[in-house]
């Protein structure tokens, strides 16, 4: 990793950093897990998504509605499904 790269994911993580801890550990989870898989434009995307706002960034990622902007919105499934726990969203064990 060069140094303006890992400068970079530092400056990801601080902005990972929400007022939600729900948002904070799935964003950082996905930083770890994802970010370096994406191509440079959609690295650029989860950084004008990581501008969004708290409550909107919540909505999203937990499911509660969709982002207006079809690109956001394939964004925000691909940090699910890749930072997501499906095990915490089941109410009974039995729900499956």
């Amino acid at each position: 990793m060069t140094e303006s790269s890992e400068a970079e994911i530092r400056r990801l993580r601080w902005q990972c950093r929400r007022g939600m801890l729900e948002l904070d550990h799935l964003l950082r989870r996905f930083l770890d897990l994802g970010y370096s898989n994406l191509d440079s434009e959609r690295q650029g995307e989860f950084a004008a998504l990581l501008r969004e706002q708290d409550q909107d960034l919540s909505d999203w990622l937990m499911g509660r509605r969709d982002p207006e902007n079809a690109q956001v919105a394939a964004l925000v499934r691909h940090i699910i499904a890749v930072a997501g726990e499906p095990e915490r969203h089941r109410s009974t064990p039995d729900s499956r």
